[in-house]
């Protein structure tokens, strides 16, 4: 091993060990909150519990309405590169409004007490830090606001390249699954034969295999590519 990998392994872990420090009960109350946020269980409740969907991000996010009968004011029919801008243009609110509170709940800790508890769980897994846990966690609702926490974390020098090809393996394979499949599969339900929530099981756990595929990927063929990262 080169003296460059071991100087850039020993800075993360000594990160790792900074961040992992003063973790209290403060930080994991946040950490729990971005977590229930982020992760769609306060999605489509019951009319009974529909307040509840104010602690949703999806829901929080709301909709565009329509602009003289369109689906949305992105309109129908838009070609070339209006088209694209408009597009564009309707992911800035979700993207704003998942770094605002990143960096609110980052302030209260809950990137300090992701690292310290999915660390052990990922590293082992997919060799990436706990404190990429909310991204991917966020990445189950809203695929554009998981890769905008993904870039911050590039951005602030938290995670290496290497990191960031796994954890995009992992968002790749069932992109905005929750949302998605809730939004989408749902008109299929009375027609499965297991039980609904099997198939999200499956779904989820096949995201962990896109991501250790990636990784014995890069580990193998493509390992030199990252030797000078």
């Amino acid at each position: 091993m080169s003296p460059e990998t071991l100087t850039a392994s020993a800075g993360v872990q000594a990160q790792e060990a900074e961040e992992a420090e003063k973790v209290g009960v403060g930080t994991y109350i946040s950490l729990f909150f971005a977590m229930c946020f982020f992760s769609g269980v306060f999605y489509k409740m019951p009319d009974a519990y529909r307040w509840l969907g104010a602690f949703d991000f999806t829901t929080l996010i709301g909709k565009f309405g329509s602009v003289s009968g369109a689906a949305t004011f992105v309109g129908k029919g838009g070609l070339s590169a209006r088209a694209g801008f408009l597009f564009a243009l309707s992911l800035v609110p979700g993207v704003m409004l998942a770094l605002g509170l990143l960096e609110v709940l980052s302030h209260y800790g809950a990137l300090k007490a992701a690292q310290k508890l999915m660390t052990p769980l990922l590293r082992p897994i997919l060799g990436v830090p706990g404190i990429t846990g909310l991204a991917l966690i966020t990445d189950l609702q809203s695929t554009d606001a998981g890769a905008a926490l993904t870039k911050g974390l590039v951005d602030s020098g938290k995670i290496s390249k290497e990191n960031l090809v796994v954890i995009a393996g992992w968002q790749y394979a069932g992109a905005g699954l929750i949302n998605n499949y809730f939004s989408i599969a749902s008109a299929l339900f009375m027609a499965f034969l297991v039980p609904v929530w099997i198939p999200l099981v499956v779904m989820f756990c096949l995201k962990f295999v896109g991501g250790v595929f990636v990784r014995f990927c890069l580990k193998t063929f493509y390992k030199k590519d990252f030797q000078n990262a």
